[in-house]
């Protein structure tokens, strides 16, 4: 079970393989022994379980036959993924949990189990400053999903042991759960909510967050608000702090074949592998691909063009990602992100390239210092394609797919130049064999440029751009325009906004839908010189504040601008810039 959406709460429950439940430790034979009396077990564990990398191992080595997988995808997000998917086929029987029907990891499961989401389930969590907060459902559970805990006790009923799991709803679990954090504690343990373990249903329904340790005596105590620490005392035998010497472990392979070094993590739209945020139209219109951030020198010396394909390989595996040229990577370093997975991408699964290497005492892996290398994906035909219906895109050696308000939109590229090109796109938009209605074309046979847009019952219901570089069309705005009526063909067909037509550009504030050339503008006009004042004017950065270095970066190249030291770039990638002319 990932301990990913509630890290703090999920250790407190005892979700690592080296805890005992209430932060209490499986190499400690007082802890073990309270806690077996405390929940009447006739055994107990006595040694560590396997941590995340280890338990896949277990997997193919035979020694796991069942694995029950909740609430994480390890195919995209463990490291040496293609060492996840032969671990998955070897194990004899897989159960997954989750609220998504297709993920890369459910592909492999024998039983699929619906479980609530967010906003469907009851419960607590607890953040970094160590308070809890009640969870309550805002929304009605679809189908036959069902709270994880009612899943585990059903499943615990058939196999013997429903006197053991005798819960009722959430309220009976977690005043169990403060009970046992307080069970002969005295203080010699921190994490102590006993007070909240007399808690009636309705005082649980209406919980305000507070923060641990709620000791039972005294009751003023209930108020929380404890620093620890501050008398120079840990929760250790010794009362003295724990530290652990080590050495720095020679992770990365000193190959020059492979000189660079690949930094993996999020950006500030998607959270894990896209289960749920790949949905979310709005957070797709900033970055809607996978894509490789490399400094402009390195891109030279390699030849990788801005908005080009590119190949990120070492001896583990490839990926093939959209080249994002930037300042704000460091020479010799390149970061792409974790989040595209097989359900949005044709070869984005960053963790395939990923050694399974961990640290000794943690089990951490190493996610940010693997070693690759670089060079140009050879497309001979580059596409984007917007349409109601779910495109298929299997015709495509590379293709990245996204969500719209309206419909769908896809990336795509090719190696060989097809045959047949309205063959290509009726199978691209999954129209029949004999269309209904001629699209709306253009071809410019000097560039090899071909658009083609798509109208049925009096609106546009598909277009695609296809050319023999990266396609330079407003993505954003023409996302826009699907559904339009059918008279707004011709200048849907040109791929950009109309003299006359605001278009907004990329989205850089995913919460208040501003987009990157409204932001140029602002501060070309000389107007919003600052955060602050691009904040007033627009919104953009006022509210998480995620978008504030992409503003600040662009309020930089404006002030070298004015400087003459370089000029505003204006360019195609994968955030759906407008991109120049020739």
């Amino acid at each position: 079970m990932t301990g990913q959406p509630n890290a703090m709460g999920g250790r407190e429950v005892g979700g690592l393989a080296n805890q005992l439940a209430c932060h209490m430790d499986l190499d400690n034979s007082t802890h073990s022994d309270l806690v077996q009396r405390f929940w009447n077990s006739p055994t107990i564990a006595t040694r560590p379980g396997l941590k995340a990398v280890d338990l896949f191992q277990a997997c193919r080595d035979g020694r796991i036959k069942a694995l029950w997988i909740m609430a994480t995808n390890p195919i995209d997000s463990l490291p040496n993924g293609e060492a996840i998917e032969q671990a998955l086929n070897e194990c004899p029987f897989v159960v997954v949990s989750d609220v998504a029907a297709s993920t890369d990891t459910g592909h492999f499961a024998n039983v699929l189990l619906p479980a609530q989401g967010w906003g469907e389930k009851e419960g607590t969590v607890t953040n970094s400053e160590r308070r809890i907060s009640r969870q309550r459902s805002f929304l009605l559970s679809p189908g036959s999903s069902r709270a994880d805990w009612w899943i585990i006790k059903e499943v615990a009923a058939r196999l013997g042991f429903a006197e053991s799991f005798n819960y009722s709803c959430a309220v009976d679990i977690f005043r169990e759960y403060a009970q046992l954090s307080a069970f002969e504690n005295n203080g010699t343990r921190d994490f102590d909510i006993g007070g909240l373990g007399i808690l009636s249903q309705r005082e649980y329904a209406s919980l305000t967050p507070i923060q641990w340790p709620v000791p039972l005596e005294p009751a003023e105590q209930m108020v929380g608000e404890k620093r620890f620490f501050s008398d120079g005392q840990f929760f250790t035998r010794s009362r003295r702090a724990n530290c652990v010497a080590i050495a720095t472990p020679a992770i990365r392979d000193t190959n020059l074949m492979y000189p660079l070094v690949m930094n993996s993590g999020r950006v500030c739209d998607q959270w894990h592998t896209m289960t749920r945020t790949g949905k979310a139209p709005r957070l797709g219109s900033h970055y809607a691909e996978p894509f490789a951030e490399n400094h402009p020198h390195d891109a030279a010396e390699i030849g990788i063009e801005p908005a080009s394909l590119m190949t990120v390989e070492n001896p583990n595996a490839a990926v093939v990602v959209r080249a994002l040229v930037t300042e704000r990577q460091q020479r010799g370093s390149i970061f792409v992100p974790m989040h595209w997975s097989d359900q949005y991408a044709s070869s984005a699964r960053v963790n395939r390239l990923v050694s399974d290497i961990v640290d000794p005492i943690s089990g951490q892996p190493a996610l940010k210092s693997e070693s690759v290398r670089v060079s140009a994906f050879a497309a001979n035909w580059y596409g984007f394609i917007v349409s109601e219906n779910l495109p298929l895109l299997d015709s495509a050696d590379y293709w990245a797919l996204g969500v719209t308000s309206r419909g769908w939109r896809a990336e795509l590229a090719g190696l060989q130049v097809p045959l047949d090109w309205d063959a290509m796109l009726n199978s691209l938009l999954n129209r029949a064999s004999n269309p209904p209605t001629d699209p709306v074309q253009f071809y410019d046979a000097a560039s090899g440029s071909r658009r083609y847009i798509i109208v049925e019952a009096g609106r546009i219901i598909a277009m695609a751009y296809f050319a023999k570089s990266p396609v330079r069309v407003s993505r954003q705005w023409a996302v826009d325009q699907l559904s339009l009526p059918a008279d707004w063909a011709l200048s849907v067909i040109a791929g950009r906004a109309p003299t006359d037509v605001v278009d907004p550009g990329a989205t850089i504030c995913s919460c208040f839908s501003v987009g990157r050339n409204e932001i140029i503008d602002a501060i070309v006009e000389g107007s919003c010189g600052s955060l602050d004042l691009i904040g007033q004017r627009l919104g953009a950065g006022t509210n998480c504040g995620s978008c504030r270095a992409e503003i600040s970066s662009l309020l930089r190249e404006a002030v070298y601008a004015a400087a003459g030291l370089t000029r505003l770039q204006v360019q195609l990638d994968i955030s759906n810039r407008v991109c120049p002319e020739p």
